[in-house]
């Protein structure tokens, strides 16, 4: 991957497939993805988007839970572990299919940009096991992250949506390389009084059983984290790629582990455009989003991390989903990161 490619998060506001697509198009043709359509189907949201099939899932009305103690959840969690090991060991595509990614109305228009315009990359992106555990509740309203078997089925669960993207991906591309996020943006709250009793390295076990099934399948792995976060976890969970909000977070002061993670092949996405900032996004240009890249790998230089490995290693992305925005806003977002994207590689040249 080219340094200073710009990759998209998730969530855009429009209410228009077509003008969400004919963004993807002018802005991220050279790593296109999907956007999350939260605004027209409210199982595009993040929180429900990956449960289709998953067993033990539950919607009643506007409440979703996991329901563990019926006849059907075991004769279902049997069936599931059966088909995980028919997928992963055996690569059963048919079987696959129980598990596609249906809550989306953007996936099959991606996959068609894909299979015109042949990209290098193409991205999806699936929730993370840790803050999908953290937001699901079983029918008594326990925290399902606190209940390793419902733990290990969410874990599952994305591993297998995760592939179907890649299988679907290299369906439409075989020289294209996927590259699947995973959306952690509860890592921030690890360490908190909510998740006292939920280790680090429980954590990270879980980001890398997902990542490393992601990189088995011939993908990239990504994370986007929001917020203030410590950098050790997704470094030892083992992903290519780490995506952190550039605003929120000054990140020399993980300085030592950011260094291991380049020196070991891996990239860093900047958010650099405010998207969770709305006067900061009105507000923003090009240049000043140039001053927040610059500023950020100087803090890293400053630490002692040798400052073309960083160059090498940069993307830029927004700093989360568009989704909270208004159109308007969140076609200036995108158009902002295309056009620092294109700065920084003519600076560079």
């Amino acid at each position: 991957m080219k340094k200073f490619e710009c990759l998209a998060v998730g969530s855009v506001p429009h209410k228009s497939l077509d003008k969400a697509m004919s963004l993807v198009k002018e802005n991220f043709s050279q790593i296109p993805f999907w956007p999350q359509m939260v605004k027209i189907d409210k199982n595009e949201d993040m929180i429900v988007q990956f449960t289709q099939n998953m067993p033990s899932f539950f919607s009643d009305g506007d409440k979703i839970y996991l329901e563990t103690e019926s006849d059907e959840f075991f004769g279902d969690l049997e069936t599931f572990f059966e088909h995980y090991g028919k997928i992963v060991k055996s690569g059963n595509d048919k079987v696959l299919e129980n598990y596609a990614v249906g809550y989306s109305l953007a996936f099959e228009p991606f996959i068609e940009i894909v299979r015109e315009t042949k990209p290098a990359y193409a991205k999806g992106q699936i929730t993370g096991p840790f803050t999908l555990s953290a937001a699901l509740t079983d029918k008594a309203g326990r925290c399902a992250l606190y209940d390793e078997t419902l733990r290990e089925i969410i874990v599952k669960t994305l591993s297998l949506k995760a592939i179907w993207q890649i299988k679907r991906i290299k369906a439409a591309s075989p020289e294209t390389t996927p590259v699947i996020f995973i959306d952690e943006p509860s890592v921030s709250q690890l360490g908190t009084s909510a998740f006292l009793t939920i280790s680090a390295e429980e954590v990270t076990g879980m980001i890398k059983e997902v990542s490393d099934l992601i990189q088995e399948n011939g993908a990239l792995s990504a994370i986007h984290c929001c917020g203030k976060f410590d950098w050790a976890l997704p470094v030892n969970a083992g992903v290519n790629i780490i995506n952190f909000d550039a605003y929120a977070q000054n990140p020399a002061v993980f300085h030592s582990e950011i260094k291991r993670f380049l020196e070991n092949g891996g990239k860093i996405a900047w958010g650099v455009v405010p998207t969770l900032d709305k006067d900061a996004l009105q507000k923003a240009d090009l240049q000043q989003m140039i001053r927040v890249f610059e500023n950020g790998v100087k803090n890293l230089t400053a630490k002692g991390i040798n400052e073309k490995i960083i160059l090498d290693n940069s993307l830029v992305t927004p700093s989360c989903g568009a989704g909270g925005l208004s159109e308007e806003l969140a076609q200036k977002a995108m158009s902002l990161t295309c056009q620092l994207s294109k700065a920084l590689r003519a600076n560079s040249d």
